[in-house]
């Protein structure tokens, strides 16, 4: 329990920018505590010499997944709620990675693991089960979506 508890304390950062740039600060509390319940439930099985990071944020972006997937499930709420929230002043480029999640899930993943995680393409595809092209593709076609909208 040691090793894993090390293990969180190194990844937990990089699992934390990545979850609130996937799916907002709104959900993120949720997609890293199920990230890392996870991830000690099935350490003990890891290979020795396996890729950590790589491993967490494949993790991750599955847990990213499955938050988008029970979204669409949830019914639509009435648009006009009586009581209105505070909340604190959001990032300047809070717009912007709201913009990402709007990108197909690939594009978003890629984006989102080179961006907020600073994984260079080769772990990106092994996070994503591709090749360092396809994920270098991903993020290129994302970035690409990202520009037309800006300017139109």
């Amino acid at each position: 329990m040691i090793a894993f508890q090390r293990f969180l304390d190194e990844q937990r950062d990089v699992v934390w920018r990545f979850s609130v740039a996937s799916v907002g600060r709104q959900e993120a509390d949720d997609v890293f505590q199920e990230t890392f319940l996870a991830a000690m439930s099935a350490y003990p099985r890891l290979r020795a010499g396996s890729n950590l990071q790589a491993w967490v944020l494949t993790i991750a972006h599955r847990k990213a997944l499955d938050h988008f997937r029970a979204r669409k499930r949830r019914p639509d709420l009435p648009g006009d709620v009586p009581e209105q929230a505070i909340h604190d002043d959001a990032p300047a480029d809070d717009e912007l990675w709201a913009q990402v999640r709007e990108l197909p899930a690939k594009q978003r993943a890629a984006i989102t693991l080179r961006y907020a995680a600073d994984l260079d393409y080769a772990s990106i595809g092994k996070a994503l089960g591709t090749s360092a092209d396809a994920a270098r593709r991903s993020a290129h076609e994302g970035l690409k979506k990202l520009r037309q909208e800006a300017t139109a």
